[in-house]
């Protein structure tokens, strides 16, 4: 845990460099599969509009738009080549033909489910995308689950902090 109390201090020199746009960046990163502190970002962004550095909207909007971009650009690449990627090195992961067929058939089933569900877990959050088109889940489908858990999930790491702030410091 102590090796996250530089990240406010990170987001805070991009933002003064950069401006609101490298929250975005940071989140849309992060979305697409790189191991960035999105979710970091985002609660330091937070806690920098209580103190008025920045417009919590501006921060919600940056967070939002960060997120549905990344997992969508995650699901085109993969959707144009993930399932080859899947064939050829899954067996040597475990995951065979039948087990390919069985994931298939549970994202089938769960597969809107799971995209919102994603956003809130490490790992998963940065993979989201890529396996849901790899996966070949409507577009449709995958831009309404994103987009809910997009807006689930940057409201609990914006509006929480932004809120709570003074509770919180109460038990420090």
């Amino acid at each position: 845990m102590e090796s996250l109390h530089h990240v406010p201090a990170l987001v805070e020199h991009y933002i003064a460099l950069y401006g609101i746009a490298a929250l975005a960046v940071i989140i849309f990163f992060e979305s697409l599969g790189l191991p960035l502190p999105g979710e970091s970002a985002l609660i330091a962004a937070s806690l920098a509009a209580v103190h008025g550095d920045l417009s919590i909207w501006q921060v919600a909007i940056a967070g939002f738009s960060g997120a549905v971009a990344g997992d969508s650009t995650g699901y085109a690449i993969g959707r144009a080549g993930g399932r080859s990627l899947l064939r050829r090195f899954g067996p040597h992961l475990g995951l065979t033909a039948t087990r390919l067929q069985n994931l298939e058939a549970r994202f089938r089933r769960w597969g809107a489910l799971l995209v919102m569900a994603a956003r809130f877990i490490v790992v998963l959050r940065q993979l989201n995308g890529l396996v849901a088109g790899s996966m070949a889940m409507p577009w449709i489908r995958f831009v309404a689950a994103n987009a809910v858990g997009a807006i689930l999930w940057t409201a609990l790491w914006t509006l929480g902090p932004y809120f709570f702030t003074e509770a919180f410091l109460k038990y420090r």
